[in-house]
């Protein structure tokens, strides 16, 4: 069986390619390189440039690599840049998904693994975010992502694909530095750039109805999830027709001020922070409810909040070394 993996040449696809192949499946990577490197990709992947804009290319990569399932990574995902443009959004990850699948259900492709977003869920007033707590997205890219997953079920139903969205919670880590995160978007590369800026790491609000006051998330190991993807597409290839819908994250929540203090103890950094006001639209606590992946596939994170710093750490010294 092969795999087309488009956008596996980013942070997560190429985790994502380097765990498929250590797990035996053959891979083939499509990604336009917006974002992506090349290097990231494994010798003796194959790597074909081009755009799931491209209905023509997508579907010739699909025949002349005899693809059988798709894990689609590909997509635009920054929050507050789908605020401002969210045409580019809808195009490159609703459009680029309606071809894609277009062109898998010509090719016969039986498989195809979505990469979704606990943005889908906005802000979800419970402590355990199951996957049945309503999707009320509050930004473009979530209501991007929210209606893939409908593009993606409703394809499946019709055509006889055997689909699985993983909503994704908040991914940090690297299984090797060269894979490492290398954009300043998220709250550990933030704190990484601060404090090797001299700088103290801001805290975005301490006013939280939370213990310490600041937002609390669920953080999960770039390799777990890429471990996630392998025992997905493995589960929809003996099970043809399946459709699943599985949080990815660890089901245990972690503040912003213990993300902050954690690092600082991983870093050797002592520097305090500094509290700001809060962004718009930031919940209080969101926080995965786990337990149906487990039941569905077995699969359960095995890397702690430690591992991802460290190597996430790893990580910003190879990118950014220190003079």
């Amino acid at each position: 069986m092969t795999w087309l993996i488009t956008g596996g040449a980013g942070y997560i696809g190429a985790h994502v390619v380097h765990a498929m192949t250590e797990a035996g499946e053959r891979a083939v990577v499509y990604d336009d390189l917006s974002t992506g490197f090349a290097e990231r990709v494994p010798r003796g992947v194959p790597l074909v440039e081009g755009s799931t804009l491209d209905g023509d290319r997508v579907a010739r990569v699909l025949a002349e690599h005899e693809v059988t399932g798709v894990v689609h990574l590909a997509a635009k995902k920054q929050v507050g840049e789908s605020v401002e443009q969210p045409l580019l959004y809808y195009r490159h990850n609703v459009e680029g998904l309606r071809i894609l699948l277009e062109a898998v259900t010509e090719a016969g492709v039986g498989s195809f693994v979505f990469s979704s977003s606990a943005a889908v869920y906005g802000m979800p007033d419970v402590d355990l975010v199951t996957e049945e707590t309503p999707c009320v997205p509050m930004s473009p890219y979530g209501e991007t992502k929210l209606a893939g997953e409908w593009l993606v079920r409703a394809t499946g139903r019709a055509t006889g694909l055997s689909t699985a969205s993983l909503r994704y919670f908040n991914v940090a880590g690297a299984a090797n530095p060269g894979l490492a995160d290398v954009g300043v978007f998220n709250l550990v590369p933030m704190v990484f750039e601060r404090l090797t800026e001299d700088k103290p790491p801001l805290v975005f609000g301490d006013d939280y109805p939370t213990p310490d006051g600041t937002c609390i998330r669920d953080y999960i190991h770039v390799a777990d999830l890429a471990e996630a993807h392998v025992a997905a597409a493995r589960a929809l290839r003996s099970s043809p027709g399946r459709d699943l819908t599985l949080n990815i994250g660890r089901g245990e929540g972690v503040s912003v001020r213990e993300m902050i203090d954690t690092i600082n103890a991983v870093t050797g950094y002592d520097r305090p922070p500094t509290v700001v006001p809060r962004r718009p639209g930031d919940p209080a606590r969101v926080v995965a409810s786990a337990d149906r992946i487990t039941t569905e596939l077995g699969w359960k994170a095995r890397r702690d909040l430690r591992d991802m710093i460290s190597t996430a750490w790893q990580g910003w010294l190879h990118h950014h070394p220190r003079s």
